[in-house]
């Protein structure tokens, strides 16, 4: 994966006064997961744009909880999740960091959610996302002025 400046897509988004969203990593693995057509569908659409149109932002977490469902679950053949993952990595990339973990400590605190949801949220905040699009946070709930959409 190579090094991006993490607010360089965010930038080029904001400058044609577009939403700039988080992509969880559960939108990933829907754009994998035949077992559910309509959603596949869904997030396929959803990646796609974000890779098209520069409008979305993940973290190396991101990156890592979809290489580890991808393999596990979805039981894809390594060099296909090396594939996506290095396709997936040209969006804008928070890098985790100590910083990083701090401040996911204070949103767990403030918010009362799990820790790896909050890591999700600090990386969203450093980016200076508009929304994250997750199917696993209560959807139209603001964190830290982030407002967090199901598309599902």
């Amino acid at each position: 994966m190579q090094d991006v400046h993490p607010k360089a897509g965010n930038l080029v988004a904001r400058r044609r006064n577009v939403e700039v969203d988080f992509l969880d990593s559960n939108i990933l693995v829907y754009a994998s997961d035949a077992r559910d057509k309509a959603k596949q569908q869904k997030c396929v659409e959803i990646v796609a744009a974000a890779l098209r149109n520069g409008t979305a932002t993940i973290s190396t977490q991101v990156l890592f909880e979809y290489a580890n469902v991808a393999l596990t679950k979805l039981n894809l053949r390594p060099a296909v999740v090396r594939q996506q993952i290095q396709i997936i990595s040209s969006l804008p990339t928070i890098v985790q960091s100590a910083m990083l973990a701090a401040r996911a400590i204070e949103i767990r605190d403030i918010y009362g959610i799990a820790f790896w949801d909050s890591a999700i949220v600090a990386a969203a905040e450093e980016a200076r996302c508009d929304r994250i699009l997750s199917e696993d946070f209560s959807g139209g709930q603001p964190y830290c002025g982030i407002l967090v959409h199901n598309p599902l």
